[in-house]
């Protein structure tokens, strides 16, 4: 079978019908129906958004011409009101002019929302507040979960990564777990596309941070590339503000009204609206630019084969135990069960008894002969 035969819009609805029965085999239908799963996932997002509207043939006319008169402000700013509902006067705006569109005063397009019911009531129940912003991209990348989102099939773990500077959305994975490995894998796609950035932080949860004062094995991964790992203050989400913001939109923005089947879905879902929130939504907190003008690829690469770890003379070497400890000057100090088999640097430091613990250029650690106390590297900061 085939999308091409005459009644095609037919083929689609009994596909849809198929596909989201009970149990259904997306793999076997896309066989019988002779059709790629990009185009399956294309139909069966639309019907979830649109009904049975959304699986006639679209119109391939561009967008836009520049022999065409271009219709009345109201019309534009309603016809991309209803693209975007998420949207406000704002950033319905700033798209228009990106686009070459004379708009007028935000409070004007405002006015026309509320005077067509295009306004969201819970839209202004969120106050913003004043964030800090490091001034280069890839000084900071924010990475958390998003709780998780029902569908059909199971269950979507939404993970983001986002840069701090320019607000650029570098990964949005509809994962099927919250595990070590599948947030890993991800990094290291989202590593190889844009390099490493100095820094990266996360909240105290598991699978980065589920210990407080010992380093997991994500952290020690992170770190081994040379990338400083930092974490949100307990009850403190504000910390990764900018994350948290992009998380209500892409809530409002995505998921809003639909019900996914299942992650391929999910993720195609999730890569349409990436590529809008980076290259046409206008950002509230960039000046109404969009985080792709302002984001550029790091110029450190990730390495796929990494260099033994070398120490300098003024440190002096020591293996970590399989029980996560080392011996130094007759004694046994307990560094983590992440660090088993790593080389470690130990040198004295700036005061008496005390003893500085390196992991390559990362302090992971204070030991205190006197008190008697080892000090984890997450409380040195």
């Amino acid at each position: 079978m085939s999308w091409k035969e005459m009644s095609a819009m037919d083929l689609r609805l009994e596909f849809v019908s198929l596909a989201l029965a009970e149990g259904a085999n997306i793999k076997a239908l896309c066989e019988h129906f002779n059709i790629g799963r990009t185009t399956a996932y294309k139909w069966l997002k639309r019907f979830q958004c649109e009904g049975s509207d959304g699986l006639r043939d679209q119109s391939r006319r561009p967008h836009t011409s520049p022999n065409q008169t271009a219709p009345e402000p109201e019309q534009q700013i309603l016809a991309l009101n209803i693209e975007h509902t998420g949207w406000g006067a704002r950033k319905i705006k700033g798209c228009l002019e990106r686009r070459g569109c004379t708009m007028p005063a935000a409070s004007t397009v405002h006015a026309i929302l509320k005077r067509n019911d295009r306004i969201d009531p819970q839209a202004g129940l969120v106050r913003p507040f004043t964030s800090f912003e490091h001034e280069q991209p890839n000084d900071l990348w924010q990475m958390d979960f998003k709780g998780h989102v029902p569908m059909r099939s199971g269950r979507c773990h939404p993970l983001t990564l986002l840069d701090d500077h320019s607000r650029f959305l570098l990964t949005i994975a509809a994962c099927g777990n919250e595990q070590r490995g599948t947030v890993q894998a991800h990094l290291i796609n989202a590593f190889r596309q844009y390099g490493l950035p100095n820094r990266m932080t996360m909240d105290n949860g598991a699978p980065w941070g589920d210990e407080p004062e010992s380093y997991t094995g994500l952290e020690i991964w992170i770190m081994r590339q040379g990338v400083k790992v930092s974490h949100s203050r307990p009850y403190h989400p504000q910390t990764q503000g900018k994350l948290e913001r992009q998380h209500r939109s892409m809530i409002r923005e995505v998921f809003k009204g639909i019900c996914l089947i299942d992650l391929p879905t999910a993720q195609l879902t999730l890569d349409e609206w990436r590529q809008v929130y980076n290259h046409e939504r206008p950002h509230g907190g960039i000046g109404m630019q969009v985080p792709a003008s302002r984001y550029t690829s790091s110029s450190r690469a990730y390495q796929e084969v990494l260099a033994p770890i070398e120490y300098g003379s003024d440190l002096n070497v020591r293996k970590v135990q399989a029980n996560g400890e080392i011996y130094l000057q007759g004694q046994v100090w307990k560094l983590g069960k992440g660090f088993v088999g790593e080389r470690v640097g130990v040198r004295e430091g700036s005061q008496d008894g005390q003893y500085d613990v390196f992991w390559g250029s990362h302090r992971i650690a204070q030991i205190d002969r006197v008190t008697e106390v080892v000090i984890s590297g997450k409380s040195l900061r």
